[in-house]
């Protein structure tokens, strides 16, 4: 029991110690009473006494750089699986059949192996000078971990109305000129900023659409505008895109989704799915495409027969209700938020 007590308050040696007991040796001491001293074992003090001496006697002084030194190179990169021959030849084995370090390391686990390493300690020997010949058999082929690039400052948009606080028409779909709105962006590859703003009307169907140069909010703005002067619209739902930063600049009050929640405005999230499906394929640069053949397209899907509309087409529906080139918006019912 005393042993067990004694390992539990084991500690090393610090610079205070060290100068203590060297104090106490200079000055007579036994082992014993600086150990008792020090509530270190005798033991302790009899290695200590041995680690550096100087003209015969104890220097704590140097001793502490001696320890420092030795504490540092006790261990070095990749140590655990450069250390036991068995793990390094089954990691080996694994790698050379195209194993990750995550699918060995679950896989010791599972087979009870007498060694692990996990794939954190797999990836430490494999970036060290031990393992790094054996790098080219990862899937990535990668000599050193990958830098995780700086995120940028997340831009906020400001005097966010959300899409709680939508009137109660837009919410039951119970009146018109309630829209939900969105961007298509054109793939990396194209190496432009081209896109389309589109809005699909909740009840009626319809969809506006407009070339915009780039996700600059001055540029939706002007195409939210645009789609005000043609058809009637008291709301819009939006995503969180940075694009729609200058919402109060719009002629139409915006309310927003919750972030990652495409669900959220169902519509318009299908809609784009019929414009890729019939027209323009996902990864089609809008740099090639005309806004005649975006108009085009558009009409062509305002015109379809829907099963949803009594099999009454978009374009049908909006100008029986007069939703077409209003000259003026319909006022929007009080919301539930300032």
């Amino acid at each position: 029991m005393e042993y067990s007590q004694r390992r539990r308050s084991w500690h090393q040696l610090k610079q205070a110690d060290r100068d203590r007991m060297e104090a106490l040796l200079d000055a007579g001491e036994t082992q014993r009473a600086i150990a008792k001293i020090l509530k270190v074992h005798e033991s302790t003090v009899s290695r200590e006494k041995k680690r550096e001496r100087r003209d015969g006697r104890y220097d704590a002084a140097a001793a502490q750089h001696k320890a420092g030194m030795e504490r540092g190179h006790s261990k070095y990169q990749g140590m655990k699986v450069e250390g036991n021959h068995e793990l390094k030849t089954y990691i080996i084995a694994g790698l050379t059949a195209k194993r990750s370090p995550d699918e060995m390391a679950g896989r010791m686990k599972r087979e009870e192996q007498p060694f692990y390493a996990s794939k954190n300690a797999i990836y430490k020997w494999l970036y060290s000078a031990y393992g790094a010949r054996y790098c080219p058999l990862l899937c990535t082929k990668r000599y050193r971990k990958k830098k995780q690039k700086r995120k940028t400052k997340r831009t906020m948009i400001p005097n966010r109305k959300s899409i709680d606080c939508r009137p109660l028409g837009a919410t039951n779909k119970t009146r018109y000129g309630h829209y939900e709105g969105d961007t298509i962006v054109a793939p990396k590859r194209a190496r432009n900023t081209i896109s389309i703003a589109i809005a699909a009307e909740r009840k009626t169907k319809l969809l506006v659409g407009k070339k915009i140069p780039s996700l600059a909010p001055r540029e939706m703005t002007e195409a939210v505008n645009g789609f005000e002067k043609e058809v009637v619209m008291a709301s819009t739902t939006m995503d969180n895109g940075i694009e729609n930063k200058g919402h109060e600049q719009w002629n139409v009050p915006a309310f927003f989704a919750d972030p990652h929640s495409p669900w959220q405005k169902p519509l318009v999230e299908g809609s784009i799915g019929l414009v890729r499906r019939w027209y323009f394929k996902k990864g089609t640069d809008w740099a090639t495409v005309s806004e005649d053949a975006l108009q085009e397209a558009l009409t062509m899907l305002n015109n379809k027969y829907r099963k949803s509309l009594d099999y009454q087409s978009a374009f049908e529906v909006a100008k029986a209700h007069d939703m077409i080139k209003a000259k003026e918006t319909k006022k929007l019912p009080e919301s539930s938020c300032n």
